[in-house]
């Protein structure tokens, strides 16, 4: 039995039955017997049935909302926010999908020749319980835009949002076996990478996660696109709009209870504004409500398991050894962690080098340009860098020099449906959304005629 536990007060809040062997093959066999019709239906029968699905959750959002919030303590209106883009994703591919898996057109020496993108077949989502349900549609939606099939293992703590998904896809009208939540552990995740039907595998997590999979995924020979850790650094030059963007850093580092891969974690000042950014930073931070998620007031909930904040107070005692010093918050209840700030933060601290995966940020000051590229690239990771200045041209000269897979310009790294989302070295590989995304999951058939 697989149980769902409420972060902010312990309550069991939802069980379900773990699947057997069996119950595993039914679902494969399921899902391939869907894939021989569903990948010959229109492009406009798929967008009619995704933009079913949008209209769904728009509808029943509060529902699917107050349940992640029960699950895994994200503030109500951060979660009801979730679902709705989640529906923006549908309606996006909805309209989109089909031009951009239209043929593509070479001129050679043939009389015709082109690209055509067909589907690989079943795809096997693994997925974080950090966004429950926009990690999933934001995979979902192009796969079955683009012919294919969705299994999804979702992490053990939010099996009533993975249930609610499912649910969402069979009351927009999909047919069964289009989307399947398999209920399992982690420890069966091997056999079904290696089943042959199963095609392809995506997953959204952590390193040891990512490498576990890619590990017998390439045994295999088959497909994985990895969306992993992030340790994004916020860069504040000294001609940065103060005002905007501190509040841009509050809400870059600590929505979502400061859960989330793409937040930025590294807070790089230019030395001669240091102290000014810090003292508003420090009093934005501070007025932040901490409290009940299902408060609509909340915007900071608790971690999404207990053992979650012993982390981040571990990274964070661990850095203060080294010489960091903290000017807010420091302090644990349960799975509830205080908003901190940590000042004096130097590579090799934990805090700086690892992901920290919650509403702590390190700040760490740099003297010109070139220091503060090379602080940036200094991390194992590589998803995103916000970069905030007002000499645009300064941006554009340096933006090539960073390693990250996006560079946002006086803004917070986000993902957005026709962006492509993906990161380099330790953040993993491939792209999520956009033309790109919808790409990752298909054959690229190469088509001559003579």
């Amino acid at each position: 039995m697989i149980i769902s536990k409420n972060p902010y007060n312990g309550e069991e809040i939802f069980k379900i039955k773990e699947f057997t062997k069996k119950d595993i093959d039914n679902a494969l066999a399921n899902a391939e017997e869907r894939f021989n019709s569903w990948k010959s239906i229109s492009f406009g029968e798929r967008a009619e049935l995704l933009q079913n699905l949008a209209k769904e959750l728009k509808r029943n959002s509060r529902e699917y909302a107050t349940d992640m919030s029960l699950e895994m303590g994200k503030p109500i209106s951060q979660s009801i926010a979730e679902i709705e883009k989640c529906a923006w994703v549908c309606e996006y591919y909805a309209e989109n999908a089909e031009n951009q898996l239209s043929n593509e057109v070479i001129k050679t020496d043939a009389s015709e020749s082109y690209v055509s993108f067909e589907p690989l077949g079943v795809i096997l989502a693994i997925m974080p319980w950090n966004y429950p349900f926009w990690q999933v549609f934001r995979f979902a939606a192009p796969a079955l835009m683009a012919g294919n099939i969705a299994v999804l293992k979702h992490a053990s703590n939010v099996m009533k949002s993975a249930a609610n998904i499912q649910k969402a896809f069979e009351r927009a009208g999909f047919p069964g076996g289009c989307f399947q939540n398999l209920s399992i552990g982690s420890d069966k995740v091997e056999a079904i990478i290696r089943d042959p039907r199963v095609k392809a595998v995506t997953l959204t997590g952590s390193n040891p996660a990512g490498s576990a999979v890619a590990s017998v995924a390439g045994e295999e020979i088959k497909k994985t696109v990895l969306e992993l850790g992030g340790s994004n650094a916020l860069v504040v030059f000294e001609d940065a709009n103060l005002e905007e963007t501190v509040k841009t850093c509050v809400m870059a580092r600590f929505q979502n209870t400061g859960q989330s891969c793409i937040a930025g974690k590294r807070l790089l000042l230019q030395k001669n504004i240091a102290e000014d950014f810090l003292e508003e930073f420090t009093r934005q931070v501070r007025e932040l409500k901490s409290g009940d998620p299902m408060d609509e007031e909340t915007f900071i909930g608790v971690l999404a398991r207990e053992d979650l904040a012993e982390d981040i107070e571990e990274q964070v005692q661990k850095s203060l050894d080294m010489g960091a010093e903290i000017i807010l918050g420091g302090n644990r209840d349960s799975a509830y962690y205080e908003p901190s700030i940590l000042i004096n933060v130097k590579p090799g601290m934990p805090v700086f080098d690892e992901e920290t995966f919650g509403p702590v940020i390190g700040v760490t000051t740099f003297k010109d340009e070139n220091e503060a590229v090379e602080l940036v690239n200094l991390s194992k990771f590589g998803l995103g860098v916000s970069v905030f200045t007002g000499n645009l041209a300064l941006a554009k000269k340096i933006i090539p020099r960073f390693e990250d897979g996006a560079v946002f310009i006086n803004d917070l790294v986000k993902s957005d449906p026709r962006l492509p989302f993906g990161g380099t070295k330790s953040s993993g590989y491939g792209r999520e959304l956009s033309e790109h995304g919808i790409r990752e999951f298909v054959n690229r058939k190469t088509v001559y005629f003579k």
